[in-house]
């Protein structure tokens, strides 16, 4: 979950655009091409596709080829990208062939040009399932509506109904068991039988200083995936984050949306079995009537829970009732590869990478102002996120299979990455070439369409020497690299470079920059805030006509160029010193694991 946009990162979620400009303040400017609506045209390679191919692009970068690509992928066609769905499962096809049609060569299983991604869908029945609470002071019982008030899932999956009764709810701070920051909010806790109860992200954040965990900056135990897992570790029953829109940085609707309809996962070899019984996020507004309900004061509970020594409270009689009935499909997706070889070391790979799924189509999900017919669909087309990133990696595959190269290029299009990072998660546990021999990577996801501005920003910026690259790129455009303006975010740990960044591969992460050329940074801020607040993971993250890629254009032209001068030399640029991932990578270079 996604993310990415600045400076209203500190909206955007877990780790899409409109049938209007996101802004149409400026107009795409000659020398980077224009972005007319060109017409999809037949093509030999094209043969049993949902989409035809593009007749023509150029090796250029420019604001046409991406257009097109941008417009192909987000079209209602592939009802929004769904991993799994049969017309989802049309957008991998269709990017292979593009590779195919650009001069890849297919880097998959068994010579193909894709990776076979075992998943599991499992679908809530929301009149069938439930949620309640009861034992509070008032005798009422609290039942939860889905999902104004809560989402209710399970992550186990063998089971069509799991029920659980009367467990007991303790409230543990964050939920964090950290020994390296001598953190331990289950202390003396015995989850067995009992819902746990959480805050979102870690004490650094509520803390406000750099003397907790990474400060301002979100640690991995920050992140509502860890929280689930360690949960489970505790042997809870059940599992409950408490939403709240700063610390998580993206409101309600942001979950709601996200955790409504079919989950995928990963096919897990024991079934989920390890996992609690349910898990689930309730609103700000229930978190506070439960603890009024236990006697407690949440204000005061928060404030204790960002200190050293916090111990856990029992939140008195309260307990959770409820019922996940859902159905479980298994299912397949792929992630799709391609390789351009290189001429002098074709053993070592410049990868880059992003992902082609989305959140497919919601009965009953429509969005959309009263008077604007055009969004009244539920298909979740995901135009920003993240057709643009793949149509930019598909921009510089082209621009690089022109002429040829020292070192190979390896181009992968990851599925499931709105379901928790799942395909880049398979991918970094089965590369399709040894993990010690990609020199480096840069992931491309959700590329706002702004216009031109005069920065780039560096997700997780201080992280490995790819900076200084993009820094000299930029220096070129007359830009600059800025740093991540909202580490409090966790937008590092948000998308599919992490899952190889955990195995030790130096990744960048840059996205658009804020401060437009026209407008400067209200401008900037003020699109990517409209973005945020009516498009993102909506039904009305479609593609326009009146997008103004003149500085999207720059930005795939910078990041091409640290790619090209990486396949083009010998160097092995890696992470700074101190770096969380640099004793990996420095193992894996050794041999010591791949």
């Amino acid at each position: 979950m996604k993310r990415f946009l600045w400076p209203a990162i500190s909206l955007l979620a877990l780790a899409a655009c409109s049938g209007e400009s996101v802004d149409s303040t400026e107009t795409v400017e000659p020398e980077t091409g224009e972005t007319p609506s060109q017409e999809l045209a037949p093509s030999s390679d094209s043969a049993g596709l949902l989409l035809p191919l593009p007749e023509a692009t150029s090796a250029d970068i420019t604001a046409s080829d991406l257009a097109i690509r941008i417009k192909t992928l987000a079209d209602d066609a592939f009802e929004g990208r769904g991993p799994g769905s049969e017309a989802g499962e049309k957008a991998p096809e269709w990017i292979a062939a593009e590779m195919e049609r650009i001069g890849l060569e297919p880097g998959g299983d068994n010579g193909t040009w894709f990776q076979t991604v075992g998943m599991v869908e499992q679908t809530l029945d929301t009149t069938a399932s439930g949620l309640e609470f009861n034992g509070g002071r008032s005798g009422e019982s609290y039942v939860m509506s889905l999902p104004d008030d809560a989402v209710l899932w399970t992550k186990r999956q063998n089971a069509q109904e799991l029920e659980f009764t009367d467990s007991e709810l303790v409230f543990v701070g964050y939920g964090i068991v950290a020994p390296e920051y001598g953190w331990n909010d289950y202390e003396g806790v015995d989850a067995a039988g009992k819902t746990v109860v959480m805050l979102v992200n870690d004490p650094g954040f509520a803390h406000g200083t750099d003397d907790l965990f990474n400060g301002k900056a979100m640690t991995y135990y920050g992140r509502w995936t860890y929280k689930y897992e360690e949960a489970a570790r505790q042997g809870a029953t059940g599992a409950i984050v408490i939403h709240q829109t700063a610390p998580a940085s993206y409101g309600w609707d942001v979950v709601s949306n996200s955790w409504s309809g079919a989950q995928a996962d990963l096919v897990r070899q024991n079934g989920g079995e390890d996992r609690t019984v349910y898990e689930s996020w309730i609103t700000e507004d229930v978190a506070r009537k439960l603890f009024a309900e236990a006697n407690l004061d949440f204000d005061e509970l928060q404030s204790a829970a960002k200190e050293p020594g916090f111990t856990a409270v029992d939140m008195g009689n309260l307990t959770a009732t409820g019922k996940v009935v859902q159905s479980v499909t298994t299912t397949e997706s792929r992630n799709v590869v391609g390789i351009l070889p290189g001429t002098e070391t074709p053993d070592e790979y410049m990868l880059f990478t992003s992902h082609w799924d989305h959140l497919g189509k919601k009965s009953g999900e429509k969005s959309g102002a009263p008077t604007e017919d055009f969004y009244r669909d539920d298909i979740f087309n995901g135009a920003v996120d993240n057709a643009t990133g793949s149509a930019a990696m598909l921009e510089i595959a082209e621009a690089l299979a022109a002429e040829p190269h020292a070192r190979s290029g390896l181009f992968v299009s990851v599925t499931l990455e709105e379901s928790g990072l799942l395909g880049s998660a398979y991918y970094a546990e089965n590369p399709t070439v040894p993990l010690n021999k990609v020199v480096a990577g840069i992931n491309m996801d959700g590329m706002l369409p702004v216009g031109r501005t005069r920065d780039m920003v560096v997700v997780g910026y201080g992280a490995s020497e790819l900076e200084d690259l993009l820094t000299d790129k930029l220096t070129a455009q007359d830009r600059v690299v800025k740093p991540d303006p909202k580490p409090e975010a966790g937008y590092f740990y948000r998308s599919d470079h992490i899952s190889l960044a955990k195995k030790g591969v130096p990744m960048l992460y840059a996205d658009g920059g804020s401060d437009k050329r026209d407008g400067g940074e209200a401008a900037g801020m003020a699109a990517a805030e409209a973005y945020t607040a009516q498009r993102y993971h909506k039904p009305m993250d479609e593609y326009s006509d009146s997008w103004d890629l003149a500085g999207m254009v720059e930005d795939v032209t910078a990041l091409y160029q640290v790619g090209l001068d990486i396949m083009d030399s010998d160097e092995w640029p890696t992470w700074y010193e101190g770096n969380e991932f640099e004793a990996i990578r420095k193992a894996s270079l050794a041999g010591d694991s791949e």
